[in-house]
């Protein structure tokens, strides 16, 4: 047993024990004032002895009682009936028996006319005291049972909560499982048509997507990272691109400091810049420039991604797998606390605009 659970048991001890005495001692004290009432001598002493004995008996009963409640639970009320109905006259019968002893042992007869034997004090007792066993036996049980069902209804929520937790990050790793191999299979295609044509900038592109995969497994169970480890992999990624289109393709990233810490979707920005160069750039005749933002805004961090290609299509095409499973991951992380906005520029291109939360983590 570690000492947690040793210590956690120790307090769970304590307070049954602090309970049953406090009930006892309420009980002692409302015996000895009811005889004061009634003008007779309050007789702490054997108020106190009774209660005492009576409760801690039940106390040291409880483990019983809530080993017979687990064995007629969820098993019908024929079953619960077959199990309790005799438990609870047996053992009844045995916690009387014995704190009756136990208080002759004690306390004697006392003043009670006509008792002389323990055979005597228990005839005397035996109609009240069992009654009241068997009543509480039954009060045990029921507030057993109501702890054993809360604490079932507790552990099943918690569980229900894991595997909420759990599928959400399997399906976020879906996701991103299926961002990545797009990436990668356009970047090996092109490396594969250089191959010939440039082999020295094929080996600066395998060079650059070896960086870009290192990066990406160091954070591959990291669901959010610091944007500045994100824009590491947005780096990556343009100088993979650059290789490919020289000149044909202008960057530049412009992302406030304070911004540096708050923490982003790990490879959140990626698709978004794919998307801005397969749908805006690179269909262009001349070379197109492409504008990464970062600014924060009260509770919120605005991340832009502007380029000055052809724009958004007229007719509402539907969206690629990229921005498709950037608005997933989104609605998945932040429900409606996140959105992501296309827009048309004025002088002609797209924006999109994504807001999140704005929370810090280390660097």
């Amino acid at each position: 047993m570690t000492d947690q659970a040793r210590s956690q048991r120790l307090q769970t001890l304590a307070l049954s024990f602090g309970f049953w005495t406090l009930l006892a001692l309420s009980y002692a004290l409302s015996g000895g004032l009811a005889a004061i009432s009634e003008g007779y001598p309050p007789g702490w002493l054997r108020n106190l002895a009774w209660n005492l004995g009576n409760f801690w008996l039940w106390m040291a009963l409880v483990p019983v009682v809530g080993w017979l409640g687990r064995q007629g639970a969820g098993r019908g009320w024929r079953r619960f009936c077959a199990v309790h109905v005799p438990a609870s006259l047996a053992v009844a019968l045995a916690q009387m028996l014995v704190h009756l002893v136990v208080f002759w042992v004690l306390c004697g007869p006392g003043r009670m006319p006509g008792v002389h034997t323990l055979g005597q004090y228990v005839r005397m007792e035996f109609a009240y005291s069992y009654h009241l066993a068997v009543l509480t036996y039954w009060i045990v049980l029921v507030v057993l049972l109501g702890m054993e069902s809360r604490r079932r209804l507790r552990d099943e929520r918690l569980r229900n909560a894991q595997l909420e937790t759990q599928l959400a990050q399997a399906q976020l790793q879906a996701l991103r499982m299926q961002l990545q191999p797009h990436f990668l299979f356009n970047t090996l295609n092109a490396i594969s048509a250089l191959a010939l044509a440039d082999p020295l900038q094929a080996r600066q592109m395998i060079a650059r997507l070896s960086d870009f995969l290192r990066l990406t497994l160091e954070e591959r169970h990291a669901p959010q990272v610091p944007l500045a480890r994100e824009l590491e992999f947005l780096r990556c990624y343009l100088d993979i691109q650059q290789v490919r289109f020289q000149d044909r393709l202008g960057t530049r990233l412009e992302v406030d400091d304070d911004t540096l810490r708050a923490a982003v979707p790990n490879l959140i920005l990626q698709p978004l810049v794919e998307n801005a160069l397969r749908h805006g750039l690179l269909a262009k005749a001349e070379p197109g420039h492409l504008r990464v933002a970062g600014r924060r805004e009260g509770d919120q961090l605005v991340l832009c991604v502007d380029d000055d290609g052809l724009g958004l299509p007229p007719d509402g095409a539907s969206e690629g797998i990229g921005l498709t499973n950037t608005r997933t991951r989104l609605a998945m992380l932040f429900g409606g606390d996140a959105r992501l906005e296309l827009q048309r520029r004025d002088g002609g291109g797209t924006r999109v605009e994504l807001r999140l939360p704005f929370r810090e983590v280390a660097v």
